[in-house]
């Protein structure tokens, strides 16, 4: 059970950052290799406002905030002008690790490459399920991370932005054809990525720390929850990073304490040898009997 909820929790600070990844390559098919950094920006930015003596919730929206700033002037520097040069090309893969590279850097200039301290927010409360104890601030994670996930899904679904970017994802010519703003719509998709990570960030700041190269670790961690979940659905990357976070506990557990170092490795490994289009390829079988066994009599196809 302390497995489970501690798999949990991590899992939540992963899948969140998967769906940063799995936002921005739904609508633009572009995978922002600076998504760790961008989670970064977030604890660092509402680390530094917290240090000044601003209050520390404040400190959070401020992080929040600038992660999704950063994530639109990503798409604005340094995808959008790849793109509009060679749209099939994959030059954006180097542009990103380009920003990720600088933000890092400049973090590490800006603020000391040494950790610090992130403010304690949700302190002297465990929570006690049988024999497993969790934080508050753990509780706090799951409960966040689940509803931001379950959010975004009732927007893409029930919102006309949603499906917009989802008419986007699916033709981008098209949509432009019909008057869609895609340069809108893309650069909302990278600042909500942005804000996903930030968000990332500022959760897992309290139980770690703040430091410049945070960004790796959890960037690593994100993409292959993303390879978990798979890339058709942003919310199954969140399910992806659950179920990442309680197989690196359980590998921490059985094999060795520095298992989660180089475990999600092996995990994508075999998630791109036996389902390369992740968890809800299972799926598609029960999806295509639904959709037989509404079609009208006598229908085809």
């Amino acid at each position: 059970m302390q497995v489970l909820l501690s798999g949990l929790a991590i899992g939540a600070i992963y899948g969140l950052v998967a769906m940063g990844f799995a936002i921005a390559f739904y609508v633009t098919r572009v995978i922002n290799f600076a998504e760790g950094q961008l989670l970064m920006v977030g604890v660092m930015v509402a680390a530094w406002f917290a240090r000044t003596g601003l209050d520390p919730w404040i400190a959070i929206v401020l992080g929040i905030l600038a992660a999704a700033a950063v994530g639109a002037v990503t798409y604005l520097v340094a995808v959008r002008p790849v793109l509009a040069f060679d749209r099939f090309s994959f030059a954006w893969l180097v542009s990103t690790l380009g920003v990720a590279l600088i933000l890092e850097n400049g973090a590490a200039l800006v603020w000391g490459p040494t950790s610090r301290s992130f403010p304690a927010l949700l302190t002297g409360t465990s929570v006690h399920v049988g024999s497993a104890t969790l934080t508050l601030q753990e509780v706090v994670t799951i409960g966040v991370a689940i509803a931001a996930a379950i959010g975004f899904e009732l927007y893409r679904r029930r919102t006309l932005f949603g499906k917009l970017g989802m008419a986007i994802a699916h033709d981008p010519e098209m949509a432009t054809a019909l008057g869609a703003n895609t340069v809108l719509v893309a650069t909302a998709a990278f600042a909500l990525a942005g804000a996903f990570a930030g968000l990332a960030g500022v959760l897992i700041g309290p139980i770690t720390y703040s430091n410049p190269y945070l960004g790796d670790t959890y960037g690593i961690a994100g993409f292959v929850a993303l390879m978990i979940g798979g890339t058709s659905r942003p919310a199954a990357a969140m399910a992806g990073g659950l179920l990442l976070g309680i197989l690196g506990e359980a590998a921490n557990k059985l094999i060795d304490t520095q298992a989660s170092d180089w475990f999600p490795f092996v995990v994508v490994v075999v998630m791109l040898l036996v389902l390369p289009e992740g968890l809800l390829s299972l799926a598609a079988p029960f999806r295509r009997a639904v959709r037989r066994a509404r079609a009208p009599a006598g229908a085809t196809g």
